[in-house]
Order: structure tokens, then C-alpha cells, then sequence
């Protein structure tokens, strides 16, 4: 690692050999300037990574001088020291852009403390510059983040698929981003300027979800007062995102497979064809060979659907995308929640590299949200972030310790099956459906525990403090 420069700027020859020692013997490479000309020379002609300058000082000021290193080189902390009768001067440096004071005489243990801080922050902000310029540049897709190499191989297959008339299917675990990639899909295809639906076919009911896809004639069911134009009209000649698609019953599957295959489908309660020209995107999070060898999801709709596959990678398999991925959500809820976070502290960004995130990046994203939301200055701390990540429960030991006296089983287990569900109702905001997901249940068994369990949708506050205690 490179040695850091420091340039010391003070008319004081004994000042200048204190600060020179001191430094140091921490490690840092000196250079020294008696005045502020002399200061401004060196920074013309050599790298300096901070600069310690006092207040006083012959010919130009050290306000003037700041004033100058500001305009000439703006990313340089300065660090000004100043006596107690000249405390104004360093107020006034303040506000030209100086890192902090330190007044004399000063502690050696102040001034080292001191200039590790204001390195600390620049390289916090040369690191958030660097992540802006690579969000901007060859790390991004049509708001998909990352840098790994599995999400460039991810770019690169959406990049070859988009052009063609396939058929893809996507498949990732809940909160990858499966949605957005179909999204750049449908983008950067010749299909871009006509229609790009959605169809979330987990959260119809069968008959719903058939009336939706294909439409209805006027009287053809209890309800149905109009005729009305189903899904696949709409996007005609554009793409179709069919998500969830391992939760569509067989008689769906039937009628899918025919729009598939002869590119036409009749409305509900109808008897004439209809005909589409529509590009398939399905997603899932299931596993269809599964559903397959039980009978619940047709090979050769499969077979139709999977011409492409995209598998996207979890987050916990990407870590270094982390970075990336902060840096793009404090962009954006800073901006929508009008506030001015620049960056995350090194403590909190080692816990969210930390965390194994079962919610993948919409569980990121709900995180830097709930932070910058809460922050009121300019950094996210560790403080900021939720208690499960902060404090999470220990995987290298035993959950639970049987002691002398023994334990009531039935106590235990339902100890930690209340505390799984608190934490993955505050994992997924309350939503009830979303933590059943988390929990790898269904929302109808997710509910009987809560029921069991005495557990009331609440909250988000009030779930935190219930995790908190059980913890």
C-alpha cells in the first residue's frame, strides 16, 4: 500500500518538526511549506493527499490559500490549525470547505485522530465516485446492477436473446429481478415501441387469471356486463411478462400452449379465434421439472417456454455487487425523499456485505430505503440499519442449550417459530404473503401459525420491537 502525504503549511519551524514527528511515526510521508505561496507550488508539482495548514500566515492568508487549494484541487482535505485568538479565522475556513480546526496547542493523539478521519472520508468519497462512474458506464443494464461476472454473463445473454423471436424463460429466486430483466428484454428488442404487459400469474385466481390472459364476451359468466379485451390483445405485436408461471392450473396451461403454438385464442364465452403476435416472458422462482414429475406443469409448454433460459444469480451469490447496488438505491430514495445521503459508513456497509439476504436485492432495496428515510445527515451508519441484520442470530452454534433442569420442547420450538416469523414480517414490511414466501410456506400456513402463535399483523415499528425482544 502506498504511503499517504500529508504537506504541513506553518510559518513555525518548531511546529512544523512536532506535526513532521508525530505524523510520522504513524506513517505517513511528510512535506512541508513555510508559507502559503510556497504551499500552492507544492501542490502544483506533487500529489498530496491532505494538507494540515494554519490560519496565520505571512503573505497569503491560510484563507486565502484554502481558497485557492478549493478551486484547484477540491477533492484535497484541509485540516487548519489556529490559536484560540484567531478562532474566527478558522469558522471562516470552515466555510470555504475545510475538514475541521484542531486549535492550538494542540495533542499529538488530536491531530493523528483528526487527519485518519478526514482520509478516511475522502476515500469514502473517491469510492463513491468510482461506483457513480461504473453505475453510469459498463455495469449497468436498463437498471439492472452488477459487476459480477455472473451478471455480465446475464448482460451479455440479454443483449444476444433481445433481437430474436423466442420464447425466454427466466428463473431466480423471489426479489432477483426477474420483472427487470424481462423489462430489457422487451427494450431492447424491435418490439420496443409497442406494448410491454404484466401478468402476475400467482396472485389471480384460475378463473380471474383465464379472463384476463384471453378476455370475455358480454354475458359469458355471473359479472361479466361487458365484453372485454384480454391481456394477449393488449400486447399484440409486443411482449407478454407472464410471472410466477408454475402457479397457473393445467386448464390455463391448455389454452397457453395454443397461443403458443397456433398464435390465436378464443375469448371466454366466444367461438371465433383471435389473432396475436406476442413474444413470451415467463419468470419463476419454482422448480418446473418438480412440478413436471407431479403432474402440475406440462412438459410441452415447458419445452415451448424455455426455448432461452436466464438463470439469475442470488444476491448472497454476488456479493460484490453490494456495493454497486447501495450506491444505486441512496441515488435514488435520496432524490425522492428529498434528502442529501452521499455514502455508508465502512461499519454498515460489513453488515450488509455480512448478510445472507434471503429477499435478494428487493430486500437490499427495502433496507437502503427504510435507512435513508430515517438518516438525518449525510452518511448511513450502522445505526440505521434494522436490529436483524445488526444483531443476527448465530448459525455456528446450537440454537438452543438444553440445561440440567431440562426444557419444554413444545416451549422451544415454538419460541423460534415465533421468532422466524417475526422476522420475516419485518423482512418483507408486514406483507403477509411475502413472508410466506421468505419462509418457503404457504400464506394459508403462514397464517394458521400466526393465529397459533398469537402473532397480529402490525406495524413495521411494532414487528422490529417484537424481534428485538425475542432475540
Amino acid at each position: 500500500m502506498n504511503q499517504m502525504r500529508v504537506l504541513i503549511v506553518d510559518d513555525e519551524e518548531v511546529l512544523r518538526d512536532v506535526l513532521d514527528a508525530v505524523l510520522r511515526r504513524e506513517g505517513f510521508d511528510i512535506v512541508t511549506a513555510s508559507t502559503g505561496e510556497e504551499a500552492l507550488n507544492v501542490l502544483d508539482t506533487e500529489d498530496v493527499d491532505l494538507m494540515i495548514l494554519d490560519v496565520m500566515l505571512p503573505g497569503i492568508s491560510g484563507i486565502d490559500t484554502l481558497r485557492s487549494v478549493r478551486i484547484s484541487n477540491p477533492a484535497l482535505p484541509v485540516i487548519v490549525i489556529t490559536a484560540f485568538s484567531s478562532i474566527d479565522g478558522a469558522i471562516e475556513a470552515m466555510k470555504q470547505g475545510a475538514f475541521h480546526y484542531i486549535p492550538k496547542p494542540f495533542k499529538n493523539e488530536e491531530v493523528v485522530l483528526t487527519v485518519n478521519k478526514a482520509l478516511e472520508q475522502r476515500r469514502l468519497s473517491s469510492e463513491n465516485e468510482r461506483l457513480k462512474a461504473e453505475l453510469s458506464d459498463k455495469f449497468s443494464y436498463s437498471n439492472i446492477i452488477g459487476k459480477s461476472e455472473t451478471m455480465r454473463k446475464v448482460f451479455d445473454l440479454i443483449r444476444l436473446a433481445a433481437p430474436s423471436r423466442s420464447n425466454i424463460l427466466v428463473q431466480g429466486e423471489s426479489g432477483t429481478g426477474k420483472e427487470l430483466v424481462a423489462k430489457a428484454i422487451h427494450h431492447a428488442s424491435p418490439r420496443a415501441r409497442n406494448a410491454f404487459v404484466t401478468v402476475n400469474s400467482g396472485s389471480l385466481p384460475p378463473e380471474l387469471l383465464e379472463s384476463s390472459l384471453f378476455g370475455h364476451m358480454k354475458g359469458s359468466f355471473t359479472g361479466a356486463i361487458a365484453t372485454k379485451r384480454g391481456l394477449f390483445e393488449v400486447a399484440d405485436s409486443g411482449s407478454i411478462f407472464l410471472d410466477e408461471i408454475g402457479n397457473i392450473n393445467l386448464e390455463t396451461q391448455a389454452k397457453l400452449l395454443r397461443v403458443i403454438q397456433e398464435k390465436e385464442f378464443m375469448r371466454l364465452g366466444s367461438v371465433d379465434t383471435i389473432k396475436v403476435d406476442v413474444r413470451i416472458i415467463a419468470a419463476t422462482n419454482a422448480d418446473l421439472h418438480k412440478l413436471m414429475a407431479d403432474s402440475r406443469f406440462r412438459e410441452d409448454l415447458y419445452y415451448r417456454l424455455n426455448v432461452i433460459t436466464i438463470q439469475l444469480p442470488p444476491l448472497r451469490r454476488r456479493r460484490e455487487d453490494i456495493p454497486l447496488l447501495v450506491q444505486h438505491f441512496l441515488q435514488k430514495y435520496s432524490e425522492e425523499n428529498k434528502r442529501k445521503v452521499r455514502e455508508v459508513t465502512p461499519d454498515a456497509m460489513r453488515i450488509l456485505m455480512d448478510h445472507y439476504w434471503p429477499g435478494n436485492v428487493r430486500e437490499l432495496e427495502n433496507t437502503i430505503e427504510r435507512a435513508v428515510v430515517l438518516c438525518t445527515g449525510d452518511r448511513i451508519t450502522p445505526e440505521l440499519l434494522p436490529d436483524y441484520l445488526r444483531y443476527p442470530m448465530r448459525t455456528d452454534q446450537p440454537a438452543m442449550v438444553v440445561p440440567a433442569e431440562g426444557i419444554s420442547l413444545k416451549d422451544a420450538v415454538s419460541n423460534y417459530e415465533r421468532t422466524m416469523i417475526l422476522q420475516s414480517l419485518e423482512l418483507a414490511n408486514g406483507v403477509q404473503k411475502r413472508a410466506a414466501e421468505l419462509l418457503q410456506v404457504k400464506p394459508s400456513t403462514l397464517n394458521e401459525m400466526m393465529k397459533r402463535l398469537g402473532i397480529h399483523a402490525k406495524s413495521n415499528a411494532a414487528i422490529e420491537d417484537e424481534v428485538a425482544v425475542n432475540e
